[in-house]
């Protein structure tokens, strides 16, 4: 249900139920999160690649599967959700890059998938839409991803219409990075992985960092927070060896790993 596949320090995870366009069920996300927990802890890892088999990048919820849930009880329900939830956070706050290659149509949690990422490349054929409206429940776990991304106003109107909209039209509301041709995608997101193996794989988990702690922390104190930070990392070794690197006039010892 969930391939994983390496390339030196790159790891794909692809979404394997192409029968059922990539749905997400319980299964599905526990396997992704459990991924996602083991990877996190290996210092090997430069970034990740989500993506889909087949024709569909993901479907979102499983229908069959959000149908046994009316079968639980409310505390299970709310467990389950939470667990689903908790899934597109570990992606936002994954301490590498996150890149979504997505290859073809992304509905409601799927789109969710792609918010959460750090960078999306899109294929010109996907297509996106939130449909949760139309089977009478709402986008509510992929809500704060997708405004983070594309905006309140935005969301508000494809959150309540439930219409699909293009890769390009993605592109231009900011889900999206680039649409690029179906051909050419394995090549764009080769080349997005190469610029950011330039960069200090340390340094970049605590930008992530950064924007989290800016996010969450009251405007009063965000000076004392960053101030920190900053006072931490540049001693730390990896900013000496690139000070170090630039000084000298050569690569990184991170560049070429």
């Amino acid at each position: 249900m969930l391939n994983v596949e390496r390339d030196g320090g790159w790891v794909t995870l692809r979404l394997n139920r192409p029968e059922v366009g990539n749905a997400l069920n319980g299964e599905v996300m526990a396997l992704f999160r459990a991924n996602l927990d083991e990877l996190r802890a290996d210092a090997s890892v430069r970034g990740l690649i989500l993506t889909g088999a087949g024709k569909l990048f993901s479907a979102g919820a499983d229908l069959a599967w959000m149908a046994k849930m009316k079968e639980a009880s409310a505390e299970e329900n709310l467990r389950d959700a939470e667990a689903s939830g908790e899934l597109f956070a570990a992606i936002r706050d994954f301490p590498r890059p996150v890149i979504a290659a997505v290859n073809g149509p992304a509905r409601g949690g799927g789109v969710g998938l792609v918010a959460a990422c750090d960078f999306a490349v899109a294929s010109a054929k996907a297509s996106f839409a939130f449909t949760e409206v139309r089977i009478g429940v709402i986008p509510a776990l992929i809500s704060p991803f997708v405004i983070a991304r594309i905006g309140e106003s935005r969301a508000r109107k494809l959150f309540l219409t439930g219409e699909t909209f293009t890769a390009e039209q993605a592109a231009a509301w900011g889900l999206v990075d680039r649409a690029v041709p179906p051909e050419e995608l394995p090549a764009a997101v080769g080349e997005l992985a190469t610029t950011l193996q330039q960069c200090a794989p340390g340094a970049m988990g605590k930008v992530k960092e950064l924007l989290r702690r800016v996010r969450e922390t009251p405007p009063a104190e965000v000076i004392k927070v960053t101030a920190q930070m900053i006072a931490e990392i540049r001693t730390s070794p990896e900013a000496l060896e690139g000070m170090a690197a630039f000084l000298e006039k050569r690569p990184p010892r991170w560049a070429a790993e």
